[in-house]
């Protein structure tokens, strides 16, 4: 029994935090996990600029609702989704993902959530659980899944490596450059090819 896991933001859409610094004009805000090893840093950073800019779950959410997929995403998700079961693992937030799933059929997605106050400004945020990945990946393991996943950041490198089969995808230079035993794909049909043949 397989499931394939894969990382959203980067493998099927575009990353939100940079199409949102680019919408809101902050060009800190691009700043990713390809560049952050440290979540938690990340988004504390995060809210901190969104604090001094006066800018909450509002703004982000309209700039969602313009993201598409990444061309070819839903057709590579349809057509893995027909051959094995497939979940979404991301450390984005409910909040922020539904439109996006929405877009790509409503695949199981488990991520985080946000804390956010009535006046709409985002105070805080709740991970599902440490290390969400490769603790999903290790849950999934124990109840006698074999796993494969895919993803593009620091990340995703727990689940990809703790998986029977793991790829990089889109990923940057510098992590493939320090993964050297990673696969690593660009595009859909590369990819999909890579998971049929690991579940031969």
């Amino acid at each position: 029994m397989y499931i394939t896991c894969l990382d959203l933001e980067g493998v099927l859409v575009p990353e939100i935090w940079i199409a949102f610094a680019e919408a809101s004009g902050i060009p800190e805000l691009k700043r990713t996990t390809r560049d952050e090893p440290d979540y938690n840093k990340l988004m504390n950073w995060r809210l901190n600029i969104l604090k001094e800019h006066g800018l909450g779950l509002k703004e982000i959410q309209e700039t969602i609702a313009k993201i598409d997929p990444i061309p070819g995403a839903k057709e590579f998700l349809d057509e893995l989704r027909s051959i094995c079961q497939v979940i979404i693992i991301s450390d984005t937030f409910t909040q922020f993902a539904k439109p996006l799933m929405e877009k790509l059929g409503m695949p199981t997605i488990f991520c985080n959530s946000l804390e956010v106050a009535d006046n709409g400004e985002i105070t805080g945020f709740k991970m599902r659980i440490e290390n969400s990945k490769l603790t999903t990946v290790k849950a999934l393991q124990s109840i006698g899944y074999e796993t494969i996943a895919s993803g593009d950041s620091y990340n995703d490198l727990g689940m990809i490596k703790a998986s029977k089969a793991g790829f990089l995808f889109k990923s940057t230079e510098q992590i493939k450059a320090d993964n050297p035993e990673l696969p690593a794909f660009e595009d859909y049909d590369e990819l999909l090819n890579a998971i049929k043949n690991a579940m031969d």
